[in-house]
């Protein structure tokens, strides 16, 4: 149980230590799908959803893998790029299911979700 507090401290994953209900971000749900599909590789949807961390791996990726490119290390920008593009493959999926968190720790919620309430630890 301990551990458990623990990692909802500092993991900042949104959840009410009295009641464990999510909460909904204030972010917009369309224009994170919209940054997630179209400029997804570049990380721009973790920078709107303020998670930088994330955002700035993305970015160096990116980056990555176009200097390997262009010094005509082809197979490192491709595993590079795969990797990139799986990872925002996977972000996008999941905001598309209503099941990422923006850096605060709440639900990216689509239109009509509803939050699950209560639970047991």
């Amino acid at each position: 149980m301990a551990n458990t507090l623990l990692c909802i401290s500092r993991c900042n994953v949104g959840l009410s230590l009295l009641n464990l209900v999510e909460e909904p971000s204030e972010k917009s749900y369309t224009i994170a799908v919209c940054l997630s599909a179209i400029f997804g590789v570049v990380g721009i949807q973790h920078f709107y959803l303020g998670r930088f961390v994330e955002a700035t791996i993305d970015f160096v990726l990116f980056f990555a893998t176009i200097y390997f490119f262009l010094q005509g290390e082809i197979v490192i920008a491709i595993v590079v790029g795969a990797i990139d593009g799986l990872h925002t493959f996977i972000v996008t999926i999941m905001l598309l299911t209503g099941t990422f968190h923006d850096g605060n720790g709440r639900l990216v919620m689509y239109p009509g979700q509803k939050l699950k309430t209560g639970g047991s630890v």
